[in-house]
């Protein structure tokens, strides 16, 4: 089988024209922050839900909640926890003389039962798995470790039990492997794709119209990103000019394997923001933390100080919003203002656990308000 031409040819996509040497500016986004905080704390009260759903008794001792802590991250004790979402968790003492527990209130079980109904249907099935195989076949990998998958598990709307459901269900996409540490060299558990799936080899940016020579093979593919920038922001001239000669550059899909370009040319950056616009593409919320992709990138083959740069370069492409206590990376096209214009179910599902999680805040906690008045 002949190699792509892309890969005959990395000469052509070698050009070295470093990045300016110009500050870009970060400008606070009020918008896309809000699309940040108001999930603050929505992780861990899910985690929280389903630990409490997998009891036998739909209960949890406090002092087993209390075990879970430190690895939710959370700032303040379980119990405070609970307390600061009275309409989501219900603290009670089964009997005299036993521990209290935690359960959770009826308008939980309600939404977690139709959030059960949505993870449980064929066609959310269907497009997790292909989100999840789009995942594994990006830079030509074919295969991730558990750990990384389980890290990158909420932001791509996946199932609780990846194990117990997807696997089970397309034994035909997904099979469990082994993979060895880079740095250690200790062998984890992974998960593989069975074959390369050619058809889900398309980034979300390719399946829009492209230029093709008469022969039909995408020799040079100039696509180019959306970019929008917040207001008041401006970029110098020569950063402009600089990123007008960037977009023209020929397109690498994320799907192919292009570590074989300089790492300091123009043209290896333009493939890593297509590698990590891609991967905002497959999040459902298209946004996640920052070290996320880093921790991503770096298994990809990627050094973390260029992942850096990549997103620093492009503040039309890439938000950075340093709220809920860490850094996270949105996709602006993604967003109108603060509202997500394409909507999966599961965050619509989301939003609702949110309203419920607002519902009966108390009364000396001030409400967050979007600065689009929603």
């Amino acid at each position: 089988m002949a190699l792509p031409l892309i890969r005959l040819l990395p000469h052509r996509f070698n050009t070295i024209r470093a990045f300016v040497n110009a500050k870009v500016k970060w400008v606070r986004d009020p918008y896309l922050d809000y699309a940040v905080e108001r999930e603050k704390d929505l992780k861990q009260v899910i985690s929280f839900k389903n630990q409490i759903i997998s009891n036998p008794s739909k209960s949890l001792p406090l002092s087993a909640a209390s075990l879970l802590k430190p690895h939710l991250n959370l700032p303040i004790t379980s119990s405070k926890f609970f307390q600061k979402y009275p309409s989501f968790f219900s603290v009670f003492q089964p009997s005299p003389g036993l521990p209290p527990h935690v359960k959770l209130t009826p308008q939980t079980l309600l939404l977690h039962k139709k959030e059960s109904t949505i993870h449980t249907s064929m066609s959310n099935k269907y497009n997790a798995t292909k989100r999840l195989a789009k995942l594994l076949m990006l830079a030509g990998v074919t295969k991730l470790p558990m750990h990384l998958i389980n890290r990158l598990k909420w932001d791509l709307g996946l199932p609780h039990d990846i194990v117990g459901t997807l696997l089970a269900d397309f034994p035909d996409y997904f099979e469990a492997c082994e993979v060895g540490d880079a740095v250690t060299g200790k062998v984890e558990i992974a998960l593989g794709l069975v074959c390369w799936r050619k058809e889900l080899a398309f980034s979300q940016l390719e399946r829009r119209p492209i230029m093709v020579c008469a022969s039909n093979a995408k020799l040079s593919k100039h696509i180019g990103f959306p970019m929008n920038f917040p207001k008041g922001f401006d970029l110098e001239n020569r950063v402009k000019d600089w990123v007008e000669e960037w977009q023209a550059l020929p397109y690498i899909s994320p799907y192919e394997n292009a570590t074989h370009l300089s790492p300091n040319s123009d043209q290896a950056e333009k493939w890593m923001v297509a590698m990590l616009h891609e991967v905002l593409c497959l999040m459902i919320s298209k946004k996640t933390e920052r070290e996320n992709l880093f921790v991503l990138g770096e298994y990809l083959g990627f050094e973390r100080s260029r992942l850096k740069k990549a997103v620093v370069h492009h503040p039309g492409i890439f938000y950075v919003s340093n709220k809920i206590r860490t850094q996270t990376v949105v996709l602006r096209e993604a967003y109108r203002k603060d509202f997500l214009i394409e909507k999966h179910p599961l965050m619509g599902m989301r939003y609702r656990y949110i309203h419920l999680m607002n519902k009966m805040q108390r009364r000396d906690e001030a409400t967050l308000v979007s600065p689009s008045g929603g």
